[in-house]
């Protein structure tokens, strides 16, 4: 069974810094095990915070990884933002792309998010 998944940026990030658990959910997307679920506003989410100098990521890695979202992946539309209380309100367009396409939410900031079932840290999404 492919599972669709909404990774956040967190997610991405620790991917390319370290060959952890981030970076095996990454292969899985590279392999056609999972499907990353995304919008225009994920996306942009993703260029604006890989670019940020303090991460220093080459411009072609960056284009490389969030083309191969793209390519796997599937795209949704939220149509209405969600009213649940957020701890930082740029996890929102996660948490509502999860909620609308009944897709896993993986974070390594569990704690912005509500604690419901269907958001797991990268760890415990490898478990399952």
């Amino acid at each position: 069974m492919i599972n669709e998944v909404v990774m956040d940026t967190n997610v991405l990030v620790s991917a390319l810094l370290t060959h952890g658990p981030p970076a095996a959910i990454i292969d899985m997307v590279a392999e056609g095990k999972l499907i990353p679920v995304y919008n225009d506003l994920i996306i942009s989410e993703y260029w604006d915070v890989l670019q940020r100098p303090k991460f220093n990521f080459h411009s072609i890695q960056i284009s490389r990884l969030i083309s191969n979202i793209v390519r796997a992946g599937m795209a949704i539309e939220v149509n209405k933002p969600s009213s649940v209380p957020m701890t930082d309100k740029d996890d929102r367009i996660f948490y509502d792309a999860a909620k609308v396409s009944s897709s896993f939410l993986i974070t390594g900031n569990i704690k912005h998010y509500p604690h419901e079932s269907f958001i797991v840290t990268p760890s415990d999404f490898l478990k399952m």
